[in-house]
């Protein structure tokens, strides 16, 4: 068992180059939603989302960013890895990006997905997205940029999940620094979490691998003991705490308790399709036993026509830095895609109106 863890025209600017002012970009409320068909709509409001609507709203596209308010990271201090943005808050983080989209007459709404699925394209044949909200409000959009994230989905072990995103990681880059030299823990949960050790060794000298029910091959075995790495394959009963509720070690099946100050375990991912299903959009395993993804291709073009596919949701592994550049690259590739589109309409409503002419 796992337990899942819980993501009317626009303003433009008045001189070519200046980034216009936007009337609510200080403003921590929501902005309004559009009544007009807007060129994408952008489900989910983390790094990838919002820099793909960055990216979008820059080119001068009508844009909405549709965010649940619960980003994969909350729960951690800081930002790692992330050049400029070294120990940024993810909140602080966030805030400046709905800062920066708006300030180029994007709208980023608070509100969770009941229904998106495709509706009659426009008369012209270009495509149309309809998105439908919990609350019941309702957006028409050209193109999806969906950018929801991954569910991550712990062993079902009591206490672990009190300390996720503090003393429980799965990342040593992103939160290895912060746990080095300190008694560290890793719960294998899948071959790979032999190499999870590994890595977490790089960073302090007392790792012991809890590994009950896993097949460990002898060299393995052999480059663990090399390291120093100790395996334990008792069940892990309980995560044990100490005064003040700090991670203290875990409670073993046989009542031992062996101490540590920091766990890492590797969760199993899923995509956060709630209220996507309509769409029709394929699944696929992510490899080395992480969990699923949403089928993508270069520059996040899924596989249904008009939807891309960003950050996590397309490959779970990458951190904000790399999940912010995917979003970019989507956003750009979509303002191509409309570019495209829009000088088609040209092409064909001239003709039309020559052919009338005569």
């Amino acid at each position: 068992m796992t337990t899942p863890l819980t993501p009317t025209a626009d303003p433009r600017p008045d001189t070519p180059g200046t980034p216009p002012v936007h009337p609510r970009s200080d403003r921590a409320t929501e902005d309004e939603l559009p009544t007009t068909v807007v060129d994408v709509a952008v489900i989910g409001g983390g790094a990838a989302g919002l820099s793909g609507a960055l990216m979008l709203a820059r080119s001068r596209r009508s844009v909405v960013v549709i965010d649940a308010g619960t980003p994969r990271n909350a729960p951690a201090e800081g930002i790692h890895g992330l050049l400029g943005h070294e120990g940024t808050a993810p909140a602080e983080y966030l805030e400046r990006g709905r800062a920066e989209v708006r300030q180029y007459g994007a709208r980023v709404l608070t509100g969770e997905v009941a229904g998106a699925r495709a509706a009659n394209p426009a008369a012209d044949g270009d495509l149309r997205f309809s998105v439908e909200l919990v609350d019941g409000r309702h957006l028409t959009a050209r193109r999806l940029l969906l950018a929801t994230g991954v569910r991550d989905e712990l062993p079902a072990i009591p206490g672990l999940a009190a300390h996720w995103g503090r003393s429980v990681v799965h990342c040593p880059y992103c939160h290895g620094w912060e746990v080095r030299d300190q008694p560290i823990g890793v719960i294998a949960t899948r071959p790979a979490s032999l190499h999870q050790a590994l890595m977490f060794r790089q960073l302090s000298d007392d790792i012991i691998v809890f590994a009950a029910g896993l097949e460990i091959d002898e060299e393995t075995r052999e480059r663990c003991a090399a390291r120093g790495i100790r395996i334990v394959e008792d069940p892990v009963e309980e995560v044990v705490d100490g005064p003040g509720g700090a991670l203290a070690g875990v409670r073993l099946a046989g009542g031992e308790v062996v101490a540590r100050t920091a766990l890492a375990v590797a969760t199993e991912l899923s995509p956060r399709m709630e209220g996507l299903e309509s769409l029709g959009l394929r699944l696929e395993d992510a490899g080395g036993g992480m969990g699923q993804k949403i089928a993508a291709g270069f520059a996040g073009v899924s596989e249904v026509p008009g939807v891309w596919i960003a950050g996590n949701a397309a490959e779970p592994s990458l951190q904000v830095g790399p999940a912010a550049a995917g979003g970019a690259l989507a956003g750009g590739h979509i303002n191509g895609m409309l570019v495209m589109a829009d000088a088609d309409a040209a092409v064909a409503a001239q003709k039309q109106g020559a052919s009338v002419g005569v």
